[in-house]
């Protein structure tokens, strides 16, 4: 009897290491905090989820209490490129996930980008940090600022590094080292991007779209046509084809698109095996 009781107290701190880090509700966002609003949650997972639909990105937002609840990490940045690494974020080709961490009584948060991001990338993730989340998280806002670093994460890091221009009406990102120094700047980036993102998503958006211009004749009511050329499967990217047509000239572009991998069960629980070597940025509050 003696034995076994010591043999379980041997076993104790190795159960306690049997999950060093927390699970996911999906693969855009999981707020195990709390600290996410009904409808800014929902607005998020439609941006994240549009990013990977129409680019093959995967971007996910964690929230948690405490890193004391999971494992033993020396720093956030450790924890973070675990975490990342152990949900396997991104294309494992690519390498292009991005994981948006925020600790909520810890008060700490970081950007973890894919082991595909250059160094480059960790300096508008620091500003994104700086300049959109970190105001609004000293206001008691952290809702508010997660959704709108999310915005500015997909315009200035996950768009840019798929070689694509922002979506229209994201607002620029400040000077490098300036985030935290112009008094107002941040306010529009903070709302700039969500608005932007809610308008190009309702019924606004469909209206601003008809009434784009050609820019051969001019006439405003251009035609967007996505068609599917080759389908996405579990293991392999899909590919797409966005026609663009003006219908009163014979001007027309093509442009093509990346359909994302199908999850393992069909319901998009499983990211793509990506990893990350530690890229990104931090910050506290």
């Amino acid at each position: 009897m003696k034995r076994l009781v010591a043999l379980l107290l041997c076993l104790l701190p190795l159960a306690a290491l049997a999950d060093p880090y927390p699970g996911h509700d999906s693969l855009e966002v999981t707020d195990l905090a709390g600290v996410i609003d009904a409808d800014g949650k929902a607005r998020i997972a439609e941006a994240l989820a549009t990013l990977r639909t129409e680019t093959g990105v995967e971007a996910t937002v964690l929230t948690i209490a405490s890193r004391a609840d999971y494992d033993a990490s020396d720093s956030l940045e450790s924890f973070a490129t675990g975490l990342f690494n152990d949900w396997g974020i991104g294309n494992k080709e690519r390498n292009d996930g991005i994981l948006i961490l925020v600790v909520a009584n810890d008060r700490e948060m970081r950007i973890e980008l894919g082991a595909g991001y250059g160094p480059q990338y960790d300096i508008p993730a620091q500003d994104i940090i700086n300049a959109v989340m970190l105001p609004a998280f000293r206001a008691g806002d952290l809702s508010t600022g997660i959704e709108a670093g999310t915005n500015a994460v997909i315009d200035h890091i996950a768009l840019r590094h798929a070689g694509l221009d922002p979506r229209a009406g994201a607002t620029a990102l400040p000077e490098p080292g300036t985030g935290d120094s112009f008094p107002g700047g941040w306010i529009a980036l903070l709302f700039g991007g969500a608005f932007a993102a809610l308008v190009a998503r309702g019924p606004l958006g469909r209206l601003l779209a008809r009434l784009r211009a050609c820019p051969k004749c001019g006439h405003r009511g251009l035609s967007v046509t996505d068609r599917v050329e080759t389908a996405a499967t579990q293991y392999q990217p899909g590919q797409g084809m966005r026609l663009i047509r003006c219908p009163e000239c014979d001007w027309h572009s093509e442009k093509p698109y990346r359909i994302s991998t199908k999850s393992k069960d069909g319901s998009g629980g499983s990211f793509g095996g990506g990893r990350s070597s530690g890229g990104g940025a931090s910050g506290r509050w």
